[in-house]
């Protein structure tokens, strides 16, 4: 296992407990998909490996730095996970609910919309 992988792997257990058996074990997603069956292994390695690893910013302004981005893609499937990370990295909701508010000037108000939803269904789980 690259140490880029092992990295990733902790982080993502990190920030999203419960998605991946607790060990320090690798895990074959490739084997839970007949589509695109890397794709997981890449934003393991790359995103939470490379990225989320790095020294320059702390986890909390990553978190707000990402769902800035996300919000304005209007990346709706990615945008749940990552309002239940940024808690998980110490943001509040009345934080998050700054990022939503700010992010209308920026993305718009159907974008920020979306967010909300997210974070509503993020806050639920």
């Amino acid at each position: 296992m690259s140490n880029f992988r092992a990295q990733g792997l902790a982080v993502f257990r990190e920030m999203l407990p419960g998605l991946l058996p607790d060990d320090d074990a690798d895990v074959d997603f490739a084997a839970k998909s007949d589509f695109a069956p890397e794709l997981m292994d890449i934003g393991v390695e790359s995103i939470f490996g490379r990225l989320w690893s790095r020294d320059g910013l702390s986890r909390r302004d990553r978190s707000l730095v990402t769902l800035g981005i996300l919000i304005a893609l209007g990346a709706e499937n990615e945008l749940e996970s990552h309002f239940a990370i940024a808690l998980r990295n110490g943001l509040t909701k009345d934080e998050l609910a700054e990022v939503v508010y700010h992010s209308t000037g920026y993305a718009g108000f159907p974008a920020a919309n979306t967010a909300k939803d997210a974070a509503i269904k993020a806050f639920e789980r």
